[in-house]
């Protein structure tokens, strides 16, 4: 079995389709790590786009709040605007679909699926220090995460945590070490904070051991005119283009 691994869809419809393009003939069946709403202009596509092909789902924060599963208050106010934004445009199907998704950590085919930290889905898993924290409450070889907006994620060697690199260019696949632990974050497919504006997400084959990086660009002017279209904040609009 072969998996498209997603998380942080944020959205944006233009993203996701460039990924689905991307990475067709590559997989049979896809996953997300969740957050498929918040900050971008498409809501209700991405959201229809999860219920056709996605066979898995496990929630993020963005998730929560728009479906009122959780106060947005706490969120700063530029997501705080738009979670209130999707909250008012996702149509009632939608809604609970969203409301529905599953917390992580969840298991499939030997590997976890969780959002941002294992016992905490909207606490940031974004250094070795909280990797090595986190792998303690994992019993999976794998796992994938997502939350930062980061792609890479943390080796387990022998008890040292080591970095997971990224190349800039083109995918960048390594092996999965059965003596190792790995804690893998595919990236953002809707907004990219690793300083690479290109739309992020991985391949992973368990019957291979091996994980593959993946970067695709997409029409980030469309996204953009949709966010401002929408009234949403104009920094939505602005950091796609810088991948921050």
């Amino acid at each position: 079995m072969r998996y498209l691994i997603l998380s942080d869809l944020h959205a944006n419809l233009e993203a996701l389709e460039a990924v689905a393009r991307d990475a067709a003939g590559r997989y049979d069946r896809v996953l997300c790590c969740g957050d498929l709403v918040g900050y971008c202009a498409d809501p209700n596509a991405v959201v229809e786009w999860a219920r056709a092909h996605c066979a898995l789902v496990v929630r993020g924060n963005h998730d929560k709040a728009a479906a009122g599963i959780d106060a947005v208050e706490w969120f700063n106010p530029v997501a705080r605007t738009a979670a209130l934004w999707t909250q008012r445009q996702l149509t009632p199907d939608n809604a609970e679909y969203v409301r529905a998704l599953v917390r992580g950590p969840v298991a499939t085919d030997g590997f976890l699926l969780f959002h941002g930290f294992p016992v905490d889905e909207d606490a940031y898993l974004a250094n070795a220090a909280e990797a090595e924290d986190a792998f303690r409450y994992v019993d999976a070889r794998v796992s994938f995460f997502g939350h930062s907006h980061v792609q890479g994620g943390y080796i387990l060697n022998r008890g040292r945590v080591e970095t997971v690199g990224r190349a800039r260019r083109g995918p960048f696949s390594f092996p999965i070490d059965p003596q190792c632990a790995y804690l893998l974050n595919p990236g953002s497919v809707g907004q990219p904070r690793d300083g690479d504006a290109r739309a992020a997400y991985a391949t992973y084959t368990p019957q291979e051991s091996a994980v593959t990086y993946h970067r695709v660009a997409y029409d980030v002017e469309r996204a953009q005119a949709k966010i401002h279209a929408a009234g949403l904040p104009p920094l939505l609009a602005g950091r796609l283009g810088a991948g921050r």
